[in-house]
């Protein structure tokens, strides 16, 4: 069973922000939404490699930068079809660390 790693102290990604962190062998893009809302998931674009962390965050979707394919945070999945999904990860806030749970 996996357990949270420490990736970041809360301040590192302010509301309505993201930002990539390396997690064990993985990079994950750490979103934080308005209303204190956290998500995270495989931070490279499968169409090309892009940083979705990168990306332009609206209504709990992320749009690739360079390509514009786009993905649902809770789930990770493309919008364009559901049948494709990248990793998708808990994340809490303990205290003035945020953690992720891959």
């Amino acid at each position: 069973m996996a357990d949270f790693v420490t990736v970041a102290k809360v301040n590192e990604v302010p509301e309505g922000t993201s930002k990539a962190f390396v997690v064990g062998q993985k990079t994950v893009a750490i979103f934080h939404q308005t209303g204190g809302v956290w998500n995270a998931i495989d931070d490279y674009c499968p169409h090309m490699g892009a940083s979705l962390a990168e990306g332009t965050l609206q209504d709990g979707v992320v749009e690739c930068p360079w390509h514009a394919w786009q993905f649902r945070l809770k789930d990770g999945t493309w919008v364009n079809s559901p049948k494709l999904k990248i990793g998708c990860y808990e994340v809490r806030v303990q205290g003035d660390e945020l953690q992720v749970k891959l």
